[in-house]
């Protein structure tokens, strides 16, 4: 007799009750620290048109789709055809190309700047590791409509992460920023052709991993120029704390827009000046960003001692004039949420812990119909008063049965017996 299988389906997890506390938690945090910033949360569908996902806009990610078939007659004329596509839509990898069709489609009854507030599951078809899953929940916040609050976006996921981190004593942390313009300037300044710097790019990302005698190699590998190489990675030498202008001064204003560089000092003095203390803001001239949609500013969240970053972003302006065809100016942060929480476990040696006054009511089986009448009247009473109340039939090991409630956060107990 065939058995069904009790485990998730890999790279997904159940959620035990301890981390739904932790999760809701941390999600209620994330909530009120955006709405203080004027952030307003939307939601938009799991699934997406399968036309949209497969845009090309989303790097990487396009080929980790989750597809989903067409159905009924449409599938079965799919088949018989013989070719063409099975699928006609497939479960979102991201929430900031559904916001762009969502914006697209109801920007009318927006209001201009749109500041959105959107968290949900997505879904990736990766290779599962610490923080990395198939199915996770991803935070992000949008500003559509405005080109000039970049710096706004920053402070306010300073702000948030500062509140988060700060319970378990991470007070530091680094957000790295850089421009998409910048990073094909200097690969134009040294000859690259415009097809050849995405390319360019898959190998720079790897700097943190194999640094530029690696990028070296593997360029020089794909068959581009050695000389040209070495032109392009010598900018990328004894970069230390070096900031916009230092890093962009031997490229050719042909190749990278002067206002450019005045922006990224605008938005990093900015910045500054509103993030939380212990945060520090740094120009990093090699945060690339794989996503094919970014066009100005990106940035990036990192803690030490973690080789992960648990949050992104930038500027994604031609995203939406993909659905409406008139670009809008559109910045967003996404919060490796996932990856928070993994962060949070590390540090919370004995799990989180509601921090009430919960009462637990435990009841002998002995106790008579109206001596239970007179507790439930009793914890009705308790929960109207604001205070969680659970009631349970006292176990023969009540040590343990004790033991497990205070786990979940239960502080007070009361045992009944009849008189």
């Amino acid at each position: 007799m065939a058995k069904f299988i009790k485990t998730p389906v890999k790279g997904m997890c159940d959620q035990l009750p301890a981390d739904m506390r932790l999760r809701e938690h941390v999600l209620s945090m994330i909530k009120t620290s955006y709405s203080r910033f004027g952030f307003t949360q939307i939601e938009t569908p799991v699934m997406e048109h399968i036309e949209n996902l497969t845009s090309k806009q989303g790097g990487d990610n396009e080929k980790l789709i989750f597809k989903v078939m067409k159905r009924g007659a449409d599938l079965a004329r799919a088949i018989d055809a013989g070719k063409g596509e099975l699928a006609d839509s497939g479960l979102r990898y991201d929430l900031t190309l559904p916001l762009s069709r969502y914006y697209a489609n109801n920007k009318e009854q927006l209001p201009s700047p749109f500041k959105a507030l959107q968290i949900g599951p997505v879904f990736r078809a990766d290779q599962p590791q610490k923080g990395r899953f198939r199915m996770f929940t991803q935070c992000d916040i949008d500003i559509l409509g405005d080109n000039t609050n970049l710096a706004e976006l920053v402070a306010a996921t300073s702000d948030m992460l500062s509140r988060i981190f700060s319970e378990v004593g991470i007070t530091d942390f680094t957000i790295h920023i850089n421009d998409r313009q910048i990073l094909r300037g200097a690969a134009k300044n040294a000859g690259f052709a415009e097809e050849d710097i995405a390319s360019i790019l898959i190998s720079l990302d790897k700097y943190d991993k194999i640094g530029l005698d690696g990028i070296r190699a593997e360029l020089t590998e794909n068959g581009y120029d050695a000389e040209m190489v070495d032109k392009y990675l010598e900018i990328y030498q004894n970069l230390g704390d070096m900031s916009c202008a230092e890093f962009c001064r031997d490229i050719d204003a042909e190749c990278l827009d002067p206002k450019v560089i005045t922006n990224m000092d605008e938005i990093i003095s900015s910045a500054k000046t509103m993030v939380a203390d212990g945060v520090k803001i740094v120009f990093d001239p090699t945060l690339v960003r794989g996503m094919g949609y970014y066009t100005g500013p990106i940035f990036e969240v990192t803690i030490d001692d973690y080789n992960f970053s648990i949050a992104g972003g930038g500027r994604y302006d031609k995203m939406v004039g993909n659905f409406c065809g008139q670009d809008v100016p559109a910045t967003g942060f996404s919060i490796g949420f996932e990856r928070i929480i993994t962060i949070l476990k590390d540090k919370l040696e004995n799990g989180y812990k509601i921090d009430s006054d919960n009462v637990a009511i435990l009841i002998h089986k002995d106790v008579t119909l109206d001596k239970k009448l007179e507790i439930f009247k009793e914890a009705k009473e308790l929960r109207q008063a604001g205070k969680t109340v659970t009631i349970q039939m006292m176990r023969k090991n009540m040590k343990q049965q004790i033991n497990m409630l205070e786990s979940e956060g239960y502080t007070e107990f009361k045992k009944v017996y009849n008189d």
